[in-house]
């Protein structure tokens, strides 16, 4: 009797068999669609990655960049500006040109398909198209998964979010809420994404790495779509190359996991035709993830130590309840002022900027230069090259503060009480093992 090794040989196909005619198109189809969609989007920059720098989508550069904007203006009627910076990458821009690489696919595939109808297969192609999606797919999770390993894709709430009303916050800023107050769950969630992304970087491992990689993807997904993040194409194309990665394995799978049926290992062909050139293709496959580990590793941490919780702080840092405001000598209720005097706290975090929010709970941003010797305090309006105001403050206790100044012509005196952290429930939740019914 033969072992499930036996069986699982017997029923693998030759390499030299010819494959279904309907699996021949799927195949062509995946090539165009989602070799255009890598090198189109964020994913080339992975693939093509820089120690120093980001390196930018190729769809945002000339000329691929005029094509989406004449089909956004001739085939939508698109008249605004296509915008492709900042973090979304569900703007009009990339729905128009995923839109146009879907029809060029299409259309590359079909003449494909005229032109190579005799082909029985593609067993070449399909071994190093496999590994150029591999290696897209893992940059792209060790990208994730290092901002999360060290925690920066979801900061901790900042103190403007510890006192922002919960139902100011938006769907995105409940998320980011949520997952930062735990660093710890944001980590662990990172090793997942980065042992998927090791796991793809060997083809012995790409099943499980890929199994991987799905499961978490699948939950980014539905965060990106239930709670409006802009990563939804992204996470969404992810899926769709670890599926393509898994197609092979689908029975094999299936069997494990549905019928409980021994499987026989993995039928892979070897990438090249010698050991000595397989062996220094799955060298370069894994110094290319361990490159792009080491890449990822560094910005995250610079961004963690100019951005994240190592920044610097505010050398006044804290929440500082207004106790008493005098405008021009009057002192009065700040719900008596004029709007943009009706402040109730003032915040102040980074360096940088100073806060005021006011009696509504909305916020006034202002930049700000703290000089702790001379105990002044600048302030400067983004958008006014000329608009400053400037105090003079005293800290006569820890957690008092007075505010002497002048801003937009009235004489303004302010008494602050430190708000201190232990009073926000959010920072003042742990772990228990043992937990009293909940009130």
């Amino acid at each position: 009797m033969g072992t499930p090794n036996d069986t699982a040989r017997a029923k693998a196909p030759l390499p030299g068999a010819a494959w279904h005619p309907g699996m021949r198109t799927a195949f062509r189809f995946c090539v165009a669609y989602l070799g255009l969609y890598c090198l189109t989007t964020r994913i080339s920059g992975g693939l093509f990655l820089l120690p120093d720098r980001s390196v930018t989508s190729l769809g945002t550069l000339w000329p691929l960049r005029d094509i989406t904007v004449w089909i956004a203006s001739h085939a939508f009627n698109i008249t605004e500006p296509l915008d492709a910076s900042g973090n979304s990458w569900d703007t009009n821009f990339f729905w128009v040109q995923a839109f146009w690489v879907l029809i060029l696919a299409v259309a590359a595939t079909s003449l494909w398909s005229v032109l190579d109808r005799k082909r029985g297969n593609y067993v070449v192609l399909n071994k190093w198209f496999r590994v150029f999606i591999r290696l897209a797919i893992a940059s792209q999770m060790l990208e994730y998964g290092m901002t999360k390993v060290i925690p920066v894709q979801f900061p901790f709430p900042s103190l403007i979010t510890l006192v922002t009303p919960v139902g100011n916050v938006s769907l995105q800023g409940m998320l980011w809420t949520f997952v930062g107050a735990s660093p710890t769950y944001q980590t662990l969630t990172g090793v997942v994404e980065v042992v998927a992304a090791l796991l793809l970087l060997v083809p012995r491992t790409t099943a499980l790495g890929a199994v991987i990689v799905l499961a978490s993807m699948s939950q980014v997904f539905a965060f990106n779509m239930l709670y409006d993040l802009g990563v939804k194409m992204v996470s969404f194309h992810l899926i769709l190359m670890t599926v393509f990665l898994l197609a092979p394995e689908s029975s094999r799978l299936g069997r494990f996991f549905l019928t409980d049926r021994p499987v026989g290992p993995s039928v892979q062909p070897p990438l090249c035709r010698t050991r000595r050139a397989n062996a220094i293709a799955l060298g370069a496959q894994i110094l290319f993830g361990l490159y792009a580990l080491g890449v990822y590793t560094n910005a995250t941490w610079i961004y963690w130590y100019q951005e994240g919780v190592g920044s610097p702080r505010s050398p006044l840092y804290g929440i500082w309840n207004v106790e008493r405001l005098a405008i021009d000598g009057q002192v009065r209720p700040a719900v008596l002022n004029d709007y943009d005097r009706r402040w109730r706290r003032v915040i102040l975090d980074d360096p940088g900027t100073m806060v005021f929010q006011r009696t509504d709970d909305s916020f006034a941003r202002y930049g700000v230069s703290i000089d702790i010797v001379a105990n002044t305090l600048d302030l400067t309006k983004g958008g006014s090259g000329t608009w400053t105001s400037s105090f003079v403050f005293q800290r006569p206790e820890n957690d008092r503060l007075i505010l002497e100044g002048e801003m937009d012509d009235y004489r303004i005196g302010m008494e602050l009480r430190l708000v201190q952290p232990d009073t926000f429930r959010l920072l003042n939740s742990h772990f228990r093992w043992v937990r009293p019914p909940d009130p």
